[in-house]
């Protein structure tokens, strides 16, 4: 099945037919606003209740924000994304060790979204990898390149950190205790996705992943620092997040929305695909333990504002949301109070 990977081809003189979209669904790029307002936190700045202000205004305001000086070492965004792009240009019987279509799988190597489920396919290939704790996964991620463990986990460990960091700023501004996001995640599992959007040749016609919003609590997603690809809804128009130098863009997860009581957006986004570049994102995910329970603070909840979900545990809502198309409803939904 590994013959399924758009990598494997060198050049796509045209698109298959399983990867165009209906009429309605296709992503009218001429439609999309290319020079809107992103929001961007210098989290370097010595004013920290100035950050905390500025986040909860884009955790309000757009479900996403971009972070600079984040800590993350320059020199290692650049070899992850250098060691992610030589791993998708191996040989195809490289790449063919790794390929699976089981989403239960802790490593595969796939392409599209779901492709045991679609009718419609995606323009992407990528390599999901659980991430934490390392020594329970490492040993099992590839070899070749041969420094892709070492980069990829000394990436992750600094991506985690960057993550709880945030997750105390983004507790602070919502008036709760700096730990209160973290301890109520639990032991944080992470993941993470290497996504490789070759050349398409029709890139009006279909996506690299379609509107969509994350399960997970917090996504930090590192962009090609070259290609833009990524676009965010914000009233009822795509605006594109064009990459900034060294930055990574923050996406609002779903659990984050439901801790929040609805306060902060889980962002709908989606990736377009470009008939003259490849593209590579990277994007980290921290997922609650699938034993906590995801429900909003008491502190948050009032007459004027009562509960909008219901208690659930993070493994019902994961199993939910693995069940469905990824551009369904907002799964969330499923769990109104």
């Amino acid at each position: 099945m590994a013959d399924q990977l758009l990598s494997t081809v060198p050049h796509h003189h045209s698109l298959p037919e399983n990867y165009i979209r209906p009429e309605s669904q296709r992503p009218r790029l001429a439609e999309v606003i290319s020079d809107a307002h992103v929001p961007a936190v210098d989290l370097s700045s010595p004013d920290k209740s100035h950050v905390i202000a500025q986040i909860a205004d884009a955790c309000r305001s757009y479900g996403f924000f971009q972070v600079l000086n984040h800590g993350v070492p320059v020199e290692l965004m650049v070899k992850m994304m250098v060691i992610a792009l030589e791993f998708f240009r191996l040989p195809p019987e490289e790449k063919a060790k790794h390929y699976s279509d089981d989403p239960a799988r802790k490593m595969r190597l796939s392409t599209s979204f779901n492709i045991r489920k679609e009718t419609v396919h995606n323009w992407r290939d990528y390599l999901r990898l659980h991430c934490y704790p390392p020594e329970d996964y490492v040993p099992e991620w590839p070899s070749n390149p041969s420094s892709f463990k070492e980069v990829a986990s000394a990436y992750c460990k600094e991506v985690r950190q960057l993550g709880f960091r945030l997750l105390g700023a983004i507790s602070l501004s919502l008036g709760l205790e700096e730990k209160y996001m973290e301890e109520v995640l639990g032991e944080q599992e992470q993941h993470m996705a290497i996504n490789y959007y070759p050349k398409c040749p029709q890139p009006q016609l279909t996506y690299g992943l379609p509107a969509h919003t994350d399960p997970n609590a917090l996504t930090i997603l590192l962009q090609d620092p070259d290609v833009s690809g990524l676009q965010v809804l914000k009233h009822d128009q795509w605006i594109a997040v064009h990459p900034q130098p060294h930055a990574f863009v923050i996406n609002i997860g779903d659990q984050l929305q439901a801790l929040s009581n609805g306060r902060y957006k889980s962002v709908w986004h989606r990736a377009v695909v470009n008939s003259e570049k490849e593209r590579m994102s990277i994007a980290s995910f921290l997922c609650p333990c699938n034993c906590a329970t995801i429900s909003p603070p008491e502190k948050l909840i009032s007459e004027a504002s009562p509960a909008m979900y219901r208690s659930y545990t993070y493994e019902e809502y994961y199993k939910k949301f693995w069940s469905r198309n990824l551009d369904d409803e907002h799964c969330l939904e499923l769990f109104r109070s």
